[in-house]
């Protein structure tokens, strides 16, 4: 990270976005479309009918990204009177990065975490802990402001949303069609095709494969993306010790946020889940000791 080309990585990260975007609908209208063939609606009508679906559930994300995270997570937002130490620290912050000044909210938790969520940077919400700011001092909060503030400049939070609601709404459709396949016993019409078992298995496969398919997707984006993010918040901060700090809080705490469902856990700046996982195959993050190592060669410790 220390020879890492940020600049070209935010703006290559920003072209990204809108094929990640593309990418996710096409992951919802598949598991649209084997939901329809499980449930034995085989009919080609039904491909306009999960395209649409797929546009509605990313075009519907873009627009209530933020207030979809919000509700997911617990979060309540919080203006200057109420907690002024925290919206001053985010202000400075939001002035050095030349960003607009986005919403502060705070999560009832005891576990030290911090999120940011919103379409755009006229859009964000920048979102800590209870847990995160008893246990940080000013320059560890400073670097995980910075590090979320990193997340709306680069685009990360739509991304992040997108994936958090692509993520739900795939659950609802497998849940709907084991629920359907239980109740009805595999029975379906003959008339609409719905006897045909290669069309059964087809849509099954897919409803598998989409979660899969959305969750590497997810990973990927979401690793890529934190270590840039980290870089990022050291340009805006010119302080890499205060990042690395809060890292090293966060590595020493075993306390894990409260909401660490797979839909919303990419978006923390330390997965509740990460450390769960024997594989970084489905790691949301990169190690918090790798990002501790990036940034003390930053300090030129190492």
């Amino acid at each position: 990270m220390a020879t890492l080309d940020f600049r070209a990585s935010q703006a290559s990260n920003q072209r990204k976005t809108y094929l990640l975007l593309a990418a996710m609908g096409l992951v919802v209208a598949a598991a649209v479309y084997g939901t329809a063939l499980a449930t034995g609606q085989t009919s080609v009508g039904i491909v306009p009918i999960a395209v649409g679906i797929a546009i509605a559930s990313v075009w519907g994300s873009y627009f209530a990204s933020d207030k979809i995270v919000l509700t997911m997570t617990g979060a309540r937002e919080i203006d200057h009177d109420s907690a002024p130490q925290l919206f001053n620290l985010v202000q400075e912050l939001t002035m050095a990065a030349g960003l607009p000044m986005p919403k502060v909210a705070i999560v009832e938790d005891s576990a030290p975490n911090a999120f940011a969520t919103g379409r755009n940077p006229e859009h964000a919400v920048i979102a800590f802990t209870t847990g995160i700011l008893e246990k940080m001092d000013r320059e560890e909060l400073q670097g995980v402001a910075a590090h979320e503030l990193a997340h709306v400049a680069n685009r990360d939070t739509l991304v992040a949303a997108v994936a958090a609601t692509t993520a739900g709404a795939i659950a609802i459709l497998s849940d709907f069609v084991l629920r359907f396949t239980f109740f009805t016993g595999g029975r379906r019409d003959d008339n609409n095709n719905g006897g045909n078992p290669i069309a059964l298995i087809a849509g099954i496969v897919a409803l598998i494969l989409a979660p899969i398919a959305a969750i590497l997707l997810k990973s990927a984006v979401s690793r890529n993306r934190e270590a840039l993010a980290d870089a990022t918040a050291v340009e805006f901060t010119r302080n890499p010790t205060g990042l690395r700090r809060a890292l090293e809080v966060l590595a020493q705490d075993s306390t894990v946020v409260h909401q660490k469902s797979n839909a919303v856990a990419h978006i923390w700046i330390e997965s509740p889940l990460d450390a769960q996982k024997t594989s970084q195959l489905f790691a949301t993050h990169p190690p918090l000791s790798w990002r501790i190592e990036q940034l003390k060669q930053m300090e030129g410790l190492a």
